[in-house]
């Protein structure tokens, strides 16, 4: 199995992507970390990965905070060891023009987008470092690529986390750690939908949103998963630096 003695670090695993990640690496044999502020949402991504006959540990962790990211790091290090790294964990905001974002949002959207892979590659970097091998995936958005319009503060730390993750796999590489991004479309989570939930039709919209995609839909978080799942395993042991679209064609139509 893909993930066989291998553990993988999870930010953001208590719903959508991240949990989906979990029972991903879960199926392949790896043992999960998984991490976030919602309590109750990790307790229940561990319960799903021991459902399947799976093994995980919950840890609370605000991304933001690099001193609690770096002791999560170091007791998983020390309890499980850690080969890899998966920063999901983000936000976003709703539809606004650039001049209307508040200050608060902007702060915040950036804190956790751009502050919590910073600190998740940081805490991690050493480790992988020092023992010559490590994977990390950072999970950005087609707006990594492209400037969404009212989005501009996603925009702006979905671009950062590409550029970032470049820098990365050009750093470390030498080192044998390996830095990538996955770079959905709109997903089927709670994010995702939140983009809607401010309009006066959020049905329609979204509807009118799913057109314009080639495939038809959006996508659902497995689909985002299986594609993490690959550049975390070895059948990607070649690839680094590199942002993997995962858009069901929206951005070639």
């Amino acid at each position: 199995m893909r993930f066989e003695d291998r553990t993988v670090f999870i930010t953001g695993a208590g719903s959508g992507i991240g949990r989906a990640t979990a029972l991903r690496v879960a199926e392949d044999g790896g043992f999960v970390v998984a991490t976030d502020v919602d309590e109750t949402g990790g307790t229940e991504t561990v319960e799903a990965v021991e459902a399947i006959g799976g093994e995980a540990v919950f840890h609370e962790l605000d991304v933001t905070d690099a001193e609690a990211f770096d002791a999560v790091v170091e007791t998983a290090i020390g309890e499980h060891g850690l080969d890899a790294i998966v920063n999901n964990a983000g936000i976003g905001h709703s539809p606004a023009d650039t001049e209307d974002v508040t200050e608060e949002t902007f702060e915040r959207v950036v804190d956790v987008n751009v502050r919590g892979v910073w600190n998740g590659c940081r805490a991690a970097l050493p480790h992988f470092r020092a023992r010559g091998d490590g994977a990390i995936v950072n999970v950005g958005s087609l707006a990594s690529f492209l400037g969404l319009p009212k989005q501009s503060v996603y925009s702006l730390t979905k671009g950062a986390v590409m550029n970032f993750t470049r820098a990365i796999a050009a750093e470390a590489g030498r080192d044998g750690v390996r830095a990538n991004a996955v770079c959905p479309g709109f997903v089927e989570t709670s994010l995702g939908n939140m983009h809607f939930e401010s309009m006066s039709n959020p049905e329609k919209a979204k509807a009118q949103a799913e057109k314009q995609y080639p495939l038809g839909r959006f996508a659902e978080p497995e689909e985002i998963a299986d594609a993490i799942a690959f550049l975390l395993s070895e059948e990607a042991s070649f690839i680094t630096g590199h942002g993997l679209v995962v858009d069901g064609g929206y951005s070639v139509s």
